[in-house]
């Protein structure tokens, strides 16, 4: 008996032991992970640079983004010297170890150099995002409901986080929306980031073979966070979407769905064929057996017709089986701009001046120039072309279903359409 009360009270102090090293391991683990990864960071976005990101949350509220921990983790992080500072003053210093025959010192302070601009930024460029924000800001606090709204950013799904792209040389996250120079941006991201693509580090984005540049692997995705950080991912990024510039740029959204259709299914696109459309002309196009391969469609003078993309986006039944691809998802279900309080807002239909005004913001203009776009781009005056043989009530429910984008991101009702 008395063996028996010796063994029950070992195991109790067993677990008790397991229980307290758990919790010891876990509060240093966060500590050491953020500082870790934030050791090789650039200056941060809380400088109240020109245009750079503000606090999330309204003075008269209580802290909702960030958790106790989120703070304990930032004193920690605010409390870390940067680098490339500390590079800079052992060269002023006399360091032999920093002169200028190192290489690779030289190359993380030349990454540090902010180019002179002898203008400052103009006011009407401030003034466009000023505007753009607070029409965010006005929609996202209106009375009027959309799904996910009122939602919190801990209530977002994991899979719904696939789109942010993150930047900590420069500090800098990424919202990546399907066409809406997406590729271009991806560039730039890959070259600030100096990933190896094909095995080759880019300087120039235009040089990145664009074949490779939406590979899975090249950048550091939310999923990349899962894999290193398990259930510590959604934290870190988190803390870092607080603490980073964070951008997006978006379009006109029935000219982004022509974009997409033009794109996937009027070129030859054997994936999207097989994928989408040939289920789309089975059930719209009146197609019992449609052919195996856009090929073979395309010799029996088959295509997919505009009509049939629309229907398919208007079946009840399609979002049932599966959410819409991210070529013609809506934005807001992809970037959540009602949880994540965006530095940046930019159009394709400003696309020039937005890229220059953003990499002047990021102070990364010395290092990267936005590459200039070669391609056939969709032009808002299709829309009249490809929405002639498009029903009325069609079109007015793709624009209940597309409505929210267009608020959310100052686009006018399309009412000649409608």
């Amino acid at each position: 008996m008395r063996s028996k009360r010796v063994w029950i009270l070992l195991i109790l102090l067993t677990m008790f032991m397991v229980l307290l090293i758990a919790t010891y391991w876990n509060v240093m683990g966060t500590v050491t992970l953020a500082t870790l990864y934030n050791a090789t960071s650039g200056p941060h976005a809380g400088e109240q640079l020109e245009g750079g990101p503000q606090n999330t949350e309204p003075a008269d509220k209580e802290p909702s983004f960030l958790s106790f921990n989120d703070a304990f983790v930032n004193q920690f992080l605010d409390d870390i010297k940067d680098p490339t500072e500390q590079l800079s003053e052992q060269r002023l210093s006399g360091n032999p170890q920093h002169q200028p025959n190192s290489s690779k010192s030289d190359k993380v302070l030349l990454r540090r150099e902010w180019k002179i601009h002898l203008t400052p930024i103009s006011q009407k460029l401030k003034q466009r995002q000023k505007e753009r924000k607070e029409t965010l800001r006005s929609v996202c606090s209106d009375n009027s409901m959309f799904p996910g709204k009122n939602r919190k950013f801990d209530d977002i799904p994991d899979k719904e986080l696939k789109n942010f792209i993150v930047d900590d040389r420069h500090e800098i996250i990424y919202c990546f929306v399907p066409k809406v120079a997406c590729t271009n941006w991806k560039s730039v991201m890959a070259v600030l980031s100096e990933k190896q693509v094909g095995g080759v580090v880019y300087h120039d984005p235009q040089n990145i073979p664009r074949h490779t540049i939406h590979e899975q692997n090249l950048h550091l995705t939310f999923d990349k966070f899962k894999k290193r950080y398990g259930s510590f991912s959604r934290h870190m990024l988190k803390t870092k979407l607080q603490k980073y510039t964070k951008f997006l740029f978006v379009r006109d959204p029935f000219v982004r769905l022509i974009s997409a259709f033009r794109n996937k299914f009027e070129e030859t696109n054997d994936v999207f064929y097989k994928m989408y459309a040939r289920g789309m002309l089975q059930k719209y196009g009146k197609y019992p057996r449609p052919p195996a391969s856009i090929r073979e469609a395309l010799a029996a003078g088959i295509r997919l017709k505009f009509s049939h993309f629309i229907q398919y986006l208007l079946d009840p039944k399609t979002e049932r089986r599966n959410p819409y691809e991210p070529h013609w998802k809506q934005i807001y279900r992809m970037c959540h701009p009602c949880q994540i309080n965006y530095d940046f807002v930019g159009k394709l239909e400003t696309l020039d001046e937005d890229a220059e005004h953003l990499l002047r913001i990021l102070r990364v203009d010395n290092v990267v120039n936005f590459p200039v776009s070669d391609r056939n781009q969709t032009k808002n005056s299709w829309e009249q072309e490809y929405f002639d043989n498009i029903p009325y009530e069609w079109r007015r429910q793709l624009y209940k279903t597309y409505e929210v984008d267009f608020r959310l991101f100052g686009y006018d009702k399309p009412k000649k359409l409608l």
